[in-house]
């Protein structure tokens, strides 16, 4: 198809009509009718007979699919052993028969490295394939380009999935196989994505239990030239570790904005706290700010969380000079140690809910225990790196309900 712009042509061809088509009907859709309108062009521009978006819940452990207000009871598929699982943990296009002739693709929703879920998708299979090598050939490339065209539209729903949820609570509801305690709808609501990627490293983060979590924390924020990462622990349980930890982790995001180094971030927000609780609570902290271009870092150790990094495969605690926990004390001092990483470093964070766990006999997770389960989590990628640990501590808790919540945060530096 030939369109002319002034005096020129230009060559649309029909694959970039058809695409343009479901980016402009997604970014037009109402916050709460995504689903409808990428179903809608989907259908009609990619003979679609089944099209569903399943978002992953806060546990990690499950795909649930987005219903309306008044939409079936969510009938949710497995991480773990599931076709759409599947696409999920791997980040590529699945593609399964579906019965009748047709294939179901299962394609990623991922937004800079934040895996929200799955855009699944039933298509007509090409019944008519021709047995030669050359229509084999062509049938392959068709196949090809199309996942390629719905793995961009996966990509594109995804951005607008990220900014209706400031206006639907379509997406989050979806996100539930459990009703959330009060103090973990606050947490959610605080943190930010569970895994994300830049240039030169990628993160991932999960916190247990995902729907009854009190006051443990992390937060991150990358700009051209740095990355900076929380690694927090509230005291307390339920909505007042939250409130705490709300205050605390604001009060860092302030300094923060205003452009001030790590030390005087910690400091700012120890007054803050203190000024509000007068000493009675407080909140370990564990920051880093890393310059992306040299891996060079600075790094302040106030309380209880560890770090744990698995070099050229050998897993070793990394200690640092212990500083006063943020509110404790009234207008502590607080001083920033240097710190570096190198290219094929994998830095673990862990809460104390991690290390300090005990098994049923009584007996401490401990750092051996922390560096047997990193090592054993060596191949998978970032993202997946805290839900495997803590699978691993649920094995050593003896499968208990835990009593103090478990956070663990993944780094991977691969430099520039």
């Amino acid at each position: 198809m030939e369109r002319r712009i002034g005096v020129t042509p230009v060559v649309v061809s029909p694959v970039t009509n058809r695409f343009a088509a479901a980016e402009r009907a997604l970014r037009t859709a109402a916050p709460h009718e995504l689903v409808d309108a990428v179903r809608r062009i989907l259908v009609e521009r990619y003979a679609a007979v089944g099209v569903e978006l399943l978002m992953a819940d806060y546990g990690l452990t499950v795909l649930q699919p987005v219903c309306g207000p008044r939409g079936r009871e969510p009938l949710s598929v497995s991480v773990y052993d599931s076709a759409a699982g599947r696409a999920f943990g791997a980040q590529e296009p699945y593609v399964e028969p579906a019965g009748g002739g047709r294939a179901r693709a299962h394609l990623p929703v991922t937004v800079r490295g934040d895996r929200l879920g799955v855009l699944s998708v039933t298509l007509p299979e090409d019944g008519d394939r021709d047995t030669d090598t050359d229509a084999d050939t062509d049938t392959d490339a068709e196949v090809s380009e199309v996942l390629g065209e719905l793995s961009e539209i996966a990509q594109v729903l995804g951005h607008e999935v990220v900014v209706a949820e400031r206006a639907t609570d379509l997406y989050l509801r979806a996100r539930r196989r459990d009703r959330l305690t009060l103090a973990a709808e606050m947490q959610w609501q605080l943190l930010p994505a569970r895994s994300g990627t830049g240039p030169g490293y990628a993160l991932g983060a999960q916190l247990e239990p995902a729907y009854a979590v009190h006051g443990d924390n992390f937060d991150w924020s990358a700009t051209a030239d740095r990355l900076t990462l929380y690694v927090s622990n509230g005291m307390g349980e339920g909505t007042e570790a939250a409130l705490l930890t709300n205050l605390a982790v604001n009060a860092l995001r302030n300094a923060r904005r205003a452009g001030l180094p790590i030390a005087d971030q910690a400091a700012l927000a120890d007054q803050a706290v203190h000024a509000h609780y007068g000493g009675r609570s407080y909140l370990s902290v564990l920051m880093l700010d890393v310059e992306l271009a040299t891996g060079r870092a600075q790094v302040v150790d106030a309380g209880s969380p560890r770090l744990l990094r698995l070099r050229a495969g050998t897993v070793e605690r990394v200690g640092f000079e212990a500083q006063l926990p943020l509110g404790m004390f009234e207008e502590t001092d607080y001083a920033a140690q240097p710190f570096r990483v190198e290219p094929g470093d994998r830095l673990v964070f862990v809460s104390d809910g991690v290390h300090a766990v005990a098994s049923p006999a009584g007996e401490a997770y401990g750092d051996a225990a922390l560096a047997r389960a990193i090592s054993s989590t060596r191949l998978l990628p970032a993202a997946e790196v805290p839900r495997a640990v803590l699978r691993e501590l649920t094995g050593h808790r003896g499968g208990r309900v835990p009593q103090d919540d478990a956070l663990v945060v993944c780094l991977d530096w691969h430099g520039r």
